[in-house]
C-alpha cells in the first residue's frame, strides 16, 4: 500500500500521457486510417504515371499531360516509357499552342535519339510548329497578310521539312512535308516581292532591283517570278538603266505574255506611285482630284532584232534617204492644268 501511494503520481502521469497520445492518433496529421482516408497516396508506378498522362492527352488537357510526362521522365529516365514520353511532350506543347517549347523538345529528342525509329515524327512536329507559328483565324480571311509578316518562321519550317525529306525520304510524313514546302516557297517569294515594292515606294531603287533579281534567280518555279521581273523593269526604268529594263521586259513578255501589267497593246504600264513631296498643294488639298501629276508613259517591248535594226538605222539612212525612229517609250500626253479641268471650253 505504501508502494502504491509512493508511485501514484507516476502512474497518473503515464495514464494521462497514454490518453493524450491515443486521442491525437485520431487526428489526420498522425496518418490514422480514419482521419486520413480522404488523402490520396502518391503514385509511384511508372505505368500509372504514363496512364495518367495518356488520359490527360485524350481529354485535351495538355498542360496536365505535360506535367505528368515531365514527371515521368524525371523519375524514370531509363524506363520503358521514357522515349515515348519525350515524343508525347512535343505533341502536347504543339497542341497547347507553344511552338517554341515544342521545337525545343523536338531538338532535344533528335539530339538524344538520332537513330530512333520515330525520329522523323520529331522532325515533322518541329517543322509543323514553325509552320503554324504566329498564325490566326484572320490569315484564312486575309491570305495576303501572311506574306507581309516576318518570314523567319517560314524559313525555319522550310529548313525543318527539307531535313526531314533529306534524312527520311520514305517517311509517312514526307508527302505532307513536300506540299507544305511548296506553299512555304511561294510564301517566301511573295515576301521578297513585298519587300521590293516597299523599297520602290521609299525610293530605294537599287535595293528593289536586287530583290527582284533574287526572286528570279532563287524562286524561278514560283508564280512570284513574274512579279520579280516586273520589279526589275520598274526599278531599272526609274534609275534610267534602259538596257537593263529592256532585257527584263523582254524576258517578262516572252515567259508571261498575259501578265497583269501589260495593257491591250502589249505595253508595260508602270505603277504611278507618287510621293507627297512630288504633289502640288492643290492636289493635296483636293485629295488627288485636281492637278494630278502625269503618269509615266508605258514601256514598249523592244525585241532584240528591233533594237539592232534601230541602232543601224542612222548609218543606212544616207543610202536610202529614209530612217525610222528608234523604238522607245511612248511620248507622254501633256498634263492639263487644274483650270482646264474645271473649265474645259
Amino acid at each position: 500500500m505504501i508502494v502504491v501511494r509512493r508511485h501514484l503520481p507516476l502512474l497518473l502521469c503515464a495514464f494521462i500521457l497514454s490518453s493524450a497520445l491515443s486521442g491525437c492518433s485520431n487526428l489526420p496529421f498522425f496518418g490514422d486510417k480514419d482521419g486520413g482516408k480522404d488523402k490520396k497516396e502518391p503514385t509511384t508506378s511508372e505505368q500509372q504515371v504514363y496512364i495518367q498522362a495518356q488520359s490527360a492527352l485524350r481529354s485535351s488537357n495538355y498542360n496536365e499531360a505535360i506535367k505528368h510526362l515531365q514527371d515521368l521522365e524525371a523519375r524514370f529516365p531509363f524506363g520503358r516509357y521514357a522515349d515515348q514520353a519525350q515524343l508525347d511532350v512535343i505533341y502536347a506543347h504543339f497542341m497547347a499552342y507553344e511552338p517554341e517549347e515544342a521545337r525545343t523538345a523536338a531538338d532535344r529528342f533528335i539530339r538524344l535519339h538520332p537513330e530512333h525509329p520515330r525520329v522523323d515524327y520529331a522532325f515533322y512536329l518541329k517543322g509543323l510548329a514553325a509552320f503554324n507559328k504566329d498564325r490566326s483565324v484572320f490569315d484564312r480571311l486575309l491570305p495576303g497578310s501572311v506574306s507581309r509578316r516576318d518570314p523567319g518562321a517560314a524559313r525555319d519550317s522550310f529548313d525543318d521539312f527539307s531535313q526531314l525529306l533529306r534524312d527520311h525520304p520514305d517517311s509517312q510524313y514526307a508527302p505532307d512535308a513536300r506540299q507544305r514546302m511548296i506553299f512555304l516557297r511561294n510564301l517566301l517569294a511573295n515576301s521578297e516581292v513585298e519587300i521590293a515594292h516597299y523599297y520602290i515606294r521609299r525610293g530605294a531603287l537599287v535595293a528593289a532591283a536586287n530583290r527582284g533579281r533574287y526572286v528570279v534567280e532563287n524562286f524561278a518555279q514560283t508564280p512570284a517570278a513574274a512579279d520579280g521581273l516586273a520589279v526589275m523593269v520598274e526599278a531599272y526604268s526609274r534609275l534610267g538603266q534602259t538596257d537593263l529594263a529592256d532585257d527584263a521586259l523582254r524576258v517578262l513578255a516572252l515567259n508571261y505574255p498575259k501578265y497583269e501589267a501589260f495593257d491591250a497593246h502589249g505595253d508595260f504600264v508602270l505603277k504611278a506611285d507618287t510621293r507627297n513631296q512630288d504633289r502640288s498643294w492643290l492636289n493635296l488639298v483636293t485629295l488627288g482630284l485636281f492637278d494630278r501629276p502625269p503618269r509615266p508613259p508605258p514601256l514598249r517591248v523592244r525585241r532584240a532584232d528591233a533594237a539592232t535594226t534601230s541602232a543601224a538605222a542612222p548609218a543606212s539612212s544616207t543610202v536610202t534617204g529614209a530612217s525610222s525612229p528608234p523604238a522607245g517609250p511612248a511620248p507622254a500626253a501633256p498634263a492639263k492644268s487644274w483650270w482646264r479641268r474645271l473649265w474645259p471650253f
